[in-house]
């Protein structure tokens, strides 16, 4: 168990506590969460900027444990998984938490979901064909978008909401392209590879 995969579990612990904390229904049970005015018009539940913060984290962690792995050369099949776990636990259970609550649009995780099965299901198929395609640069930029688009979101797009300038919505639409696109592009890389 090297760094890069104790930061990997660390990030799948994040994620499941930000979940859990969204999804209780805490009113229901006689436990109140204060929330507050924001700039004088804005109510913000406290879970939220809780969660937000948790989320920032994580996608720290997200960086650093692919950034050690490749550093230290401790790259493994299992570290590679339990990121891949993380990732989905963390982002895309978030994802419907917010749709849910009408924070995004429920297209935004429909989108996402499927594209993570559909890339999942075609990396299965060429690896026992024996190809092997690496992640492109417009599936990490995707990531970046989606990271800071979510984070803005969970702290209500403050300051930014003040002007009306609806950058978590921005940010999060384009990292929903270019999640197609990095599928797209990583679709015809395995058939390039498949023909040679």
């Amino acid at each position: 168990m090297n760094i890069a995969n104790k930061l990997t579990i660390s990030r799948i612990v994040i994620a499941i506590f930000i979940l859990i904390l969204l999804l209780i229904p805490f009113n229901e049970m006689g436990i109140n969460i204060p929330n507050f005015l924001a700039m004088g018009k804005i109510v913000v539940d406290v879970r939220y900027i809780c969660a937000g913060i948790l989320f920032f984290f994580a996608s720290v962690t997200d960086y650093l444990d692919g950034y050690l792995a490749r550093k230290e050369n401790i790259v493994s099949d299992f570290g590679s998984c339990l990121d891949a776990i993380a990732d989905k636990l963390l982002v895309n259970g978030l994802l419907v938490i917010l749709a849910y609550h009408g924070f995004i649009s429920l297209v935004i995780p429909v989108i996402i979901i499927s594209r993570d099965i559909i890339v999942d299901a075609l990396k299965t198929l060429s690896a026992k064909n024996g190809v092997v395609v690496k992640a492109n640069i417009w599936g990490k930029i995707k990531t970046i978008f989606m990271m800071i688009g979510l984070t803005l979101t969970l702290f209500y797009n403050l300051p930014f909401e003040i002007w009306n300038l609806h950058l978590a919505d921005l940010f999060i639409t384009i990292a929903t392209v270019l999640s197609v696109v990095s599928a797209g592009i990583y679709y015809i890389e395995i058939v390039k590879k498949a023909k040679k």
